[in-house]
């Protein structure tokens, strides 16, 4: 069965989660997980896999081993495109609607320093301010873990010190549950938003790459 979008169920599901979010919650509407979460959103990653590649769905239950919060599961079912390790695209549905985002989410110590050097070096760094402005201007926002302060080695006068204080840089978008997100016209307005990252993950691919460092 084809991508149909996600039902109003779908919603229901993540409010009611958000207010119980417990195991006996979770047991007692599994089937809605599975209905109207999990499988539509297996059947709108299997339809956009042709162009993007396959998506991975994330596991419902949070790991809360070294979290103060300890509730047991997500309040949100995401999917990401692996295109190298920490880069790649997202999607999500929640309560809140539809997320759609690309760029890396997770950077090892030597793909920081691949990506501040790639920043910081006008041949490389210019092309990247042309993107991120871009996908600004397009209504896209720029997300992802930052320093409060300037990276050591630069100073705040840098033309790009805002990039450069990213640990992770993504740009995302944020669609309300309105009317079209129970129909196909989810999957468009995944594809349009995963082609306008393009450019953005192909910079990443290009100058950050994936960890060279062994794993632990």
């Amino acid at each position: 069965m084809g991508f149909t979008g996600f039902p109003d169920e779908a919603f229901l599901y993540y409010e009611g989660l958000e207010a119980d979010n417990s195991k006996t919650y979770f047991a007692w509407h599994k089937h809605l997980y599975e209905d109207a979460v999990r499988a539509p959103m297996l059947a709108l990653t299997d339809e956009l896999a042709a162009e993007f590649g396959s998506a991975q769905l994330f596991r419902p239950y949070r790991d809360v081993r070294f979290a103060k919060d300890k509730s047991p599961y997500k309040v949100h079912q995401g999917a990401f495109v692996d295109l190298l390790p920490g880069i790649g695209l997202y999607v999500e549905v929640s309560a809140a609607g539809l997320f759609a985002a690309g760029g890396v989410y997770t950077q090892a110590s030597d793909q920081v320093a691949r990506y501040r050097a790639a920043v910081d070096e006008d041949l490389t760094g210019k092309p990247l301010s042309s993107i991120t402005d871009a996908l600004v201007a397009s209504g896209y926002a720029l997300q992802g873990e930052r320093l409060k302060t300037k990276p050591r080695g630069f100073t705040e006068d840098h033309p790009r010190i805002d990039l450069l204080r990213h640990k992770s840089l993504y740009a995302g978008v944020r669609f309300e549950p309105e009317p079209w997100v129970h129909t196909a016209e989810v999957r468009e307005r995944v594809q349009s938003s995963w082609r306008a990252f393009g450019p953005l993950l192909d910079w990443l691919c290009a100058h950050v790459r994936g960890s060279e460092l062994p794993r632990r």
